[in-house]
C-alpha cells in the first residue's frame, strides 16, 4: 500500500497544528501499511516551508523514510491537466470566480490517483470534488 501525502499534511505537522498528533498517528499507521511518498510537486512546495530550511526538510524526508518520487508518468501530467482543465472551465462561467486552483493542486491529485493507492491530505473536499474515485486518508479538514 502506498500512501501519497499532501502538502498540506506536513505542512500542519511542522507547524505544530492542532491536528499534528492526529497526523502522526496516521502517517506511522500508513507506514505499517506500506510506504510513505510524496510527488515532485509536494517536495517541492515543502522547500518553501517558511521555518524549515532545505537541509532541514531533507533531514526529515530521510529520518521519517519518506520517499521522494520524482519520477511522473505522462499519463499523470494528461490526467492533471484534463482535470485542471475542467476546473478551470467552470470557473470561467458567468457568476463564477476565477480560478484559484493551481496546477500542482491537480498534479497531486493525478500523482496519487495513478501512482499510489491514496492520499492523505487536510483538503478531502477539493479530491473529492475533483478525483471523486482517489481513496483518501482524510485528516481533519482545512
Amino acid at each position: 500500500m502506498k500512501t501519497a501525502l499532501d502538502t498540506n499534511i506536513l505542512s500542519s505537522l511542522w507547524l505544530n497544528e492542532p491536528t499534528g498528533p492526529e497526523i502522526v498517528t496516521a502517517m506511522r499507521a500508513a507506514k505499517q501499511d506500506g510506504m510513505l511518498l510524496v510527488s515532485a510537486p509536494v517536495y517541492s512546495e515543502t522547500l518553501a516551508h517558511p521555518f524549515y530550511a532545505e537541509d532541514e526538510v531533507l533531514r526529515f524526508y530521510a529520518k521519517s523514510g519518506i520517499v521522494i518520487d520524482f519520477s511522473l508518468a505522462e499519463a499523470v501530467w494528461t490526467e492533471a491537466g484534463r482535470r485542471y482543465a475542467k476546473h478551470a472551465a467552470r470557473k470561467r462561467a458567468p457568476s463564477q470566480e476565477r480560478p484559484r486552483r493551481i496546477l500542482a493542486d491537480f498534479v497531486i491529485g493525478a500523482h496519487a490517483l495513478l501512482q499510489s493507492n491514496r492520499l492523505m491530505t487536510r483538503d478531502s473536499a477539493f479530491f473529492r470534488r475533483h478525483f471523486p474515485e482517489l481513496p483518501l486518508y482524510s485528516i481533519g479538514e482545512e
